[in-house]
């Protein structure tokens, strides 16, 4: 028979014991950070988020710096990033081809966000009938779906053809290009409310719209704010296919007219202008996400 003494309890249940039970600075630590408000244990905060950001892009800048004060890259392939802010001031001070830089920005911030918010009104809309109709999902889901993943270029000549060189068709190509997303998001963000809940609504007597209003869109909200800002990066990115044709002013226009001449700062200045304006807006959705959807990611 085992002799059961009590060193040989404790040591057993020190074993067995785990480790954040087990006290000192690691428990005391663990404890602390499962506790922290909007925090999981082994997540960073938005404190070390932001850190490890800012670190990201200087260490980045870095070696952008060092490799064109090295030499390792001809400045005609990469110039570095003096040359390349140099050039931004100078395009704010002269414009590009005889046209204000602010110009340039405005017209595609225009075009693009015109094209989202009509992608917006009509796909958000769309999307809810289809998550919430079978009818509606079986006439429009097949030509949503067949024309997603087809690239904009490819049926660029068509715009062209169909509404010409003007502002109509830059503006459907990119309202296409986030249509497609936006709808299906809103679609996806249908299924995320519980049928317990519909069904309790319609039990205390709840209307078709109110299921909707007070349901269906609160639990799809969060798919659809996530998939606006997917459909805005997808317009951002076909702006430059936009303005391939008979365009003389906006920033992909710039971009494009400047590689044409091997002006590769102005190139670098005009991606880094929409990246900046892109990232710019995808900030202000998250920030409206907290402030609408503020139980994302907590439940």
């Amino acid at each position: 028979m085992m002799n059961d003494s009590p060193r040989t309890r404790s040591e057993t249940e020190f074993r067995v014991t785990p480790l954040a039970a087990r006290g000192g600075f690691l428990s005391r630590l663990m404890r602390s950070r499962a506790t922290r408000p909007g925090e999981t244990y082994g997540v960073p905060g938005q404190g070390e988020t932001l850190w490890l950001s800012i670190g990201s892009v200087m260490t980045f800048l870095f070696f952008w710096w060092l490799v064109t004060t090295l030499g390792w890259v001809e400045p005609l392939f990469m110039p570095s990033p003096q040359a390349t802010v140099a050039k931004f001031f100078e395009i704010i001070d002269q414009g590009f081809t005889n046209t204000a830089f602010v110009h340039h920005v405005a017209i595609s911030t225009v075009r693009v966000f015109g094209a989202f918010a009509l992608a917006c009104a009509v796909g958000i809309p769309l999307g809810l009938a289809m998550g919430m109709s079978p009818l509606v999902r079986g006439i429009f889901d097949p030509p949503i779906e067949f024309y997603r993943p087809i690239p904009p270029l490819a049926y660029l000549p068509l715009m062209i053809i169909w509404f010409g060189i003007g502002e109509t068709s830059k503006v459907l190509l990119i309202f296409l290009s986030i249509f497609a997303p936006v709808t299906l998001g809103a679609r996806a963000g249908v299924r995320s409310a519980a049928i317990e809940q519909i069904h309790a609504a319609y039990s205390f007597g709840a209307s078709r719209w109110q299921v909707m209003r007070y349901v269906i869109l609160p639990s799809a909200l969060p798919e659809i704010l996530t998939s606006m800002r997917i459909g805005v990066g997808f317009g951002w990115t076909t702006l430059v296919a936009a303005e391939m044709v008979a365009a003389t002013e906006g920033l992909g226009y710039m971009v494009l007219s400047a590689s044409q001449f091997l002006q590769t700062s102005t190139v670098i200045m005009g991606i880094v202008v929409i990246a900046a304006i892109a990232y710019l807006f995808d900030t202000t959705m998250r920030m409206t996400e907290k402030k609408l959807v503020p139980w994302k990611g907590r439940m």
